[in-house]
């Protein structure tokens, strides 16, 4: 099942910056292991949508705090929610 989380960064963009190598190296993994769906930041600098697929609530809450960003405490507050695709549009994915 799908869990999505939108997720608060702490506003120090030098400390978010010099932590983002590791946390996309973690998501890469998480890709690799079919356990990320989609993620991205916002682009008011607000935070990010991830989106996991985990067996519970639990399990998509403990990928979150396996994340290097967790660990550096770039997240300050989230929401996970279970989330079910519709629709989507290929001609709108990225290449």
């Amino acid at each position: 099942m799908k869990y999505a989380a939108v997720i608060e960064y702490i506003q120090d963009a030098d400390k978010v910056n010099a932590v983002r190598p590791t946390h996309r190296a973690y998501l890469t993994s998480l890709i690799e292991k079919d356990q990320l769906f989609g993620s991205g930041p916002f682009d008011d600098g607000y935070g990010a949508l991830i989106i996991y697929e985990a067996d519970s609530m639990e399990a998509a809450e403990a990928l979150l705090r396996a994340d290097p960003f967790h660990a550096a405490g770039v997240f300050v507050r989230w929401t996970i929610r279970p989330w079910k695709m519709v629709f989507s549009n290929p001609r709108l994915m990225p290449a």
